[in-house]
C-alpha cells in the first residue's frame, strides 16, 4: 500500500515515536519524504498513487481539488482528536475512509479530570491559593472529601463515559446529565444518575463539562447554573470555552467566592488580555494540557498502527469516523 504522512512539521515525531514509525514502514511503502500541507500543494505530484494518508494537527482539507490530485486514496489515518478541520462533503461523497486517535486522547482528559475532581473535593485549590496569597494556614473550612458527596458529570461521550468509569472506585454518589443517554443504560453501566442540567449544577460538589463544541451547545451554560451551585462547589472544563456563556460565569463568580472554577479551555484561548479569568481568586487556570501532550501523543500513533493492522488485515476498523460520527465530534 503507498502512502505518505501528512501533517504538521512538529507533529510527526511527537504523534509517531520512532516504534510507531517502524511498525508503519512494516506496512506500507512510503512515497517521499513527509509533507505539510504546504509543502504537498506546491508540488502534489506523488498524490497521484497515494492510496493511504497517515496524519495528525496540521491535515490538509480533503477539498475537491485537493481529491482530484488523488484518485486513488481510499483512507486516512488521523492520530490525533477531531476530524472535523479536514473532512469535507467532497470526501465523503468520494468514499474515502478517516480513522482517528479521538479515543487515545480522551484517556489523559479523563485522568486529569479525575485529578482535578479528587483536589478539588479535598477544596486543594482554596487552601492552597489562601496560604499563598495570605502567608499562612487559613482557618480550616468543611472540606466535602471522597465520601459520600456527588460529582456531576456533564455529556456522557467517550471521556464523560471514562470519567464515571474511574469514579466508580470511589464513595461518590455521581449523576450526569446527556439528552441522547439512556437512563437504565446509564445506571446499569456507570453507576450514575441521570438527570437535568439545572440538578447536575445545583446538586453536585464538584460539576466536570465534557461537551463537544458544537453550534447547538455554543452558550449552553449559563450564569443562572453557577449562580444555582452549592456552597463552595468546583467548576471543571476540560470541554470548550464557547460551551459556557464566559461573562456570564465571570459575574457569577464574582458574586459567589466560594465557587471555584478550573479551566483548562477558554473562549477565546488564551483569555484575551485583562480578562477577569487572569485576576479571580477563584479561577484556575492551565493552559489546554488535559488532553495528549508530549510523549503521551505517542498513544494516538500507536492507536493508528493498529488500526493500520485491522484495515490491512480486513478486520473492521476499532476507530472509524463516519459522516453522521464526524457531525457531532466537537
Amino acid at each position: 500500500m503507498k502512502a505518505i504522512y501528512l501533517l504538521g512539521q512538529d507533529s510527526l515525531d511527537k504523534i509517531y515515536g520512532p516504534a510507531q514509525q517502524a511498525a508503519i514502514a512494516k506496512e506500507v511503502e512510503f512515497l517521499v519524504p513527509p509533507q505539510t500541507a504546504e509543502s504537498i500543494l506546491a508540488d502534489p505530484a506523488c498524490l497521484r498513487d497515494v492510496e493511504a494518508i497517515f496524519s495528525g494537527w496540521g491535515m490538509a482539507e480533503l477539498t475537491p481539488q485537493f481529491l482530484a490530485l488523488a484518485p486513488k486514496l481510499n483512507i486516512v489515518f488521523y492520530g490525533a482528536g477531531s476530524v472535523r478541520g479536514f473532512v469535507t462533503p467532497a470526501s465523503w461523497e468520494r468514499g474515502v475512509r478517516v480513522t482517528c486517535a479521538y479515543a487515545a486522547n480522551a484517556i489523559p482528559v479523563a485522568e486529569f479530570t479525575l485529578a482535578e475532581i479528587i483536589f478539588s473535593l479535598k477544596r486543594g485549590w482554596h487552601y492552597t491559593l489562601s496560604v499563598k496569597q495570605d502567608g499562612r494556614y487559613p482557618v480550616r473550612e468543611p472540606i466535602p472529601g471522597m465520601f459520600g458527596t456527588t460529582v456531576g458529570i456533564v455529556s456522557l461521550g467517550m471521556i464523560g463515559r471514562r470519567v464515571c468509569e474511574m469514579l466508580k472506585a470511589f464513595d461518590v454518589k455521581v449523576i450526569a446529565f446527556d439528552p441522547f443517554a439512556n437512563r437504565d443504560e446509564v445506571r446499569r453501566t456507570l453507576n450514575a444518575e441521570l438527570v437535568s442540567l439545572e440538578d447536575v449544577f445545583a446538586r453536585a460538589d464538584v460539576v466536570s463539562l465534557h461537551t463537544p463544541w458544537l453550534k447547538e451547545t455554543e452558550g449552553m451554560v449559563t450564569g443562572a447554573h453557577f449562580r444555582a451551585m452549592k456552597n463552595d462547589a468546583t467548576f471543571i472544563n476540560t470541554a470548550r470555552g464557547a460551551v459556557i456563556r464566559e461573562p456570564e460565569m465571570v459575574e457569577a463568580l464574582k458574586a459567589r467566592p466560594d465557587l471555584f472554577a478550573v479551566l483548562d479551555v477558554t473562549y477565546p484561548e488564551p483569555p484575551v488580555a485583562g480578562s477577569p479569568l487572569y485576576s479571580l481568586p477563584n479561577v484556575v487556570l492551565t493552559p489546554h494540557i488535559a488532553g495528549s501532550v508530549d510523549a503521551e501523543c505517542q498513544r494516538m500513533g500507536q492507536y493508528m498502527v493498529d488500526e493500520l493492522v485491522r484495515y490491512k488485515t480486513g478486520q473492521p476498523l476499532k476507530w472509524e469516523i463516519t459522516r453522521e460520527k464526524a457531525a457531532h465530534m466537537a
